[in-house]
């Protein structure tokens, strides 16, 4: 991933200096380019390692890779310090990783029982590893995972603890208020209508806007109003970096005329309203024709204030749910399930796209799911005994019990209802939309959030209804995914994805855009490599869904109940090395 930290303590000492310094291996991806939502901290803690030496206990390191989107190779992302004779180590060295809620990283942690400086692994003994997701970790209660260590055949190899913790610089957001003094008059007939522009400066020397004030009209002493910015977009949380403020006097014709400027920092802003954040606006070019030139006014900072905000895996670490639900159109326009020219063929030999856009999607939010039991519906087609056309149907046969175990489970019970059932028709959404939504008004405390997946090759024929059933349900905490496969025009879906216009519906609008639609068709990679059509598709659908979770939680002001209190390991001497 782009940007990936290296570990806290890069130093080493003691036996482990031999080992490589532990700069991440990993290319960089065109799929993780964007900011990362947020880095996370991962802890590693062993319990009953397996014992290796003879005459003493083992002294075990763990060595984490990660997996490259697209292929199977694992690389080495980081290590941590030797610790001397224990069994159940508790490594002080931290993996930094990037987490974005929309990508599946695959993670391995290898353990190893350190016999000399060689940083060659295989001249040390393995002890086991363990397999699992970032979003495993991420998901699981409290954000602790435990798992057993596998890899020696025939040996129990004891249990390892993962424990995420989001970093704090990501969050924190800053509510500033200015004003300032004596600015230059600019304007012929009045005063100055003086505006603030905000840049901070990056690694290359060269400046990126990232706020501007009102502009205070007929002034030269104005109070602007209090703003709220991230720290990320104001220093990109280096609190030592330039921040640059330009004062500008405002005209209509967009010739902004230019007082003067002055610079600061995060930390400088950060001591508050004092004699430190008074700044003189100079104007150099003024400065350098006119000698008794002392400024063009001063700016003041009239208070700081640091926010933290919550945030989506707060919400996760307290508990909250996230509940999976797979809508699948089986209507006749997909094609005779047996022929394969069909949307629905069965290729034994690989997933037609039904499958691949359900696997893509569920096999990321089946993480944050603690039972991984998902319901799967139908809609569009004539059931067994009597050939009745229903647009809500479970696909494991049972109405009352909907639930699929896992992806795999869901799989199944779609292969299963397509020998089974009769593809008809029409398209409908509302029914299943509908179905969610029941469910999601019940549980409005934030303990649960619903997503819908809706796999559809066509054209929608109760548009009406649809967009009804999706204002009714903005209200409640759901999100909505349409993935649109096969070569139809899917216009009508573009108007239920509210980026552009909110979607309304007899004159109500919704009240948070909770629809994402894609067409799978743009996500097909040419080589044929499915992984990465996958990823790519995951990526897409699934970036807006913390945004509409958050949006959900705040304009209810629901706060994140209180993780569980951290895991404080048993107390044992170590004896680590210094």
């Amino acid at each position: 991933m782009l940007g990936r930290e290296k570990p806290a303590g890069q130093q080493k000492a003691g036996r482990s200096a031999g080992f490589p310094k532990m700069a991440c291996v990993g290319d960089f991806n065109v799929l993780s380019s964007s900011i990362p939502a947020t880095k996370v901290e991962l802890s590693v803690s062993c319990r009953n390692l397996l014992d290796r030496d003879t005459f003493s206990k083992s002294d075990p390191i763990c060595v984490l890779y990660t997996q490259a989107i697209g292929n199977k190779e694992w690389r080495e992302f980081g290590r941590t310090e030797v610790i001397d004779n224990t069994l159940n180590p508790d490594f002080v060295r931290k993996f930094i990783m990037d987490y974005f809620f929309e990508e599946r990283e695959n993670l391995r942690f290898d353990f190893y029982d350190v016999d000399s400086k060689s940083p060659n692994l295989s001249k040390h003994d393995f002890l086991g590893q363990m397999f699992c997701t970032l979003g495993e970790i991420v998901g699981s209660q409290g954000s602790r995972l435990e798992k057993t260590i596998v890899g020696i055949p025939g040996k129990k190899c004891g249990t390892v603890i993962v424990t995420a913790e989001e970093l704090g610089c990501c969050r924190d957001s800053v509510l500033m208020q200015f004003c300032a003094n004596k600015l230059d008059k600019k304007d012929f007939f009045g005063k100055s209508d003086p505006f603030l522009v905000f840049h901070r400066s990056n690694e290359d020397g060269s400046f990126t806007i990232c706020h501007k004030t009102e502009v205070v009209k007929n002034t030269l002493n104005p109070v602007w109003q209090a703003f709220k910015i991230s720290v990320r977009a104001l220093c990109n949380g280096d609190y030592d970096r330039t921040i640059k403020v330009e004062v500008y006097d405002w005209d209509r014709d967009g010739s902004h005329d230019f007082i003067g400027e002055f610079t600061t920092s995060y930390r400088e802003l950060s001591r508050g309203q004092s004699q430190f954040n008074v700044y003189e606006v100079i104007n150099p070019k003024k400065k350098g024709k006119k000698k008794k030139y002392v400024n063009s006014g001063t700016v003041t900072l009239l208070s700081f204030l640091i926010e933290t905000e919550v945030s989506f895996l707060d919400y996760i670490k307290g508990g909250t749910q996230i509940n999976f639900t797979v809508a699948i159109d089986f209507t006749a326009s997909n094609g005779n399930p047996s022929q394969p020219t069909s949307l629905h063929y069965m290729n034994p030999y690989q997933l037609n796209a039904y499958g691949m856009a359900l696997k893509a999607v569920g096999e990321i939010i089946q993480d944050y799911d603690s039972d991984k039991m998902f319901p799967a519906l139908g809609f569009g087609a004539r059931l067994p005994p009597d050939g009745r056309v229903s647009h809500e149907f479970a696909l494991n046969g049972n109405p009352q019990n909907p639930y699929c175990h896992g992806i795999d489970g869901v799989m199944e019970a779609y292969y299963r209802s397509l020998k089974s059932v009769q593809l008809y028709g029409p398209t409908n959404f509302a029914p299943v939309i509908n179905h969610v939504a029941r469910y999601a008004a019940s549980v409005k405390d934030g303990s649960q959030y619903f997503v819908l997946l809706i796999i559809t090759d066509g054209v929608i024929s109760d548009m009406a209804q649809t967009k009804e059933s999706i204002v009714n349900a903005s209200k409640f905490p759901m999100s909505i995914i349409i993935v649109g496969v096969g070569p139809a025009e899917f216009d009508a879906m573009e108007e239920l994805d509210g980026d552009v216009v909110r979607i309304s519906s007899r004159g109500k609008f919704a009240e948070r855009d909770i629809v994402q639609f894609v067409p799978f068709r743009d996500y097909i990679d040419r080589s044929g490599n499915h992984v990465l059509s996958m990823a790519r598709l995951a990526k897409d659908v699934l970036a807006e869904i913390p945004e509409q979770f958050l949006s959900y939680m705040r304009v209810r002001g629901i706060k994140p109940s209180p993780a569980p209190p951290p895991y404080t390991p048993p107390v044992h001497v170590l004896q680590t090395q210094i």
